[in-house]
């Protein structure tokens, strides 16, 4: 992978500078369940977080990001 799984929220947040790929898209999700478990929560509060309302992705893709999440969880356990 050409991208570090980020450590931090900032970190997370400087892959936006970057050009969007799979390994980009990859390691962000990647950060968001290292920075999630270090903190100590749960598959479940991620998700509730993911099918929230939220004004830029919609109901679907919010499904779809949740199961993702769920698939990549499951791998890094």
């Amino acid at each position: 992978m050409n991208y570090p799984i980020p450590d931090s929220p900032q970190e997370i947040f400087a892959l936006r500078q970057q050009p969007v790929d799979e390994e980009l898209v990859a390691s962000a999700i990647a950060g968001v369940i290292k920075l999630v478990r270090s903190q100590g929560q749960s598959l479940e509060e991620l998700t509730a977080q993911v099918l929230a309302d939220d004004p830029v992705l919609d109901q679907q893709q919010r499904r779809w990001l949740s199961q993702l999440l769920t698939q990549s969880w499951e791998k890094f356990s």
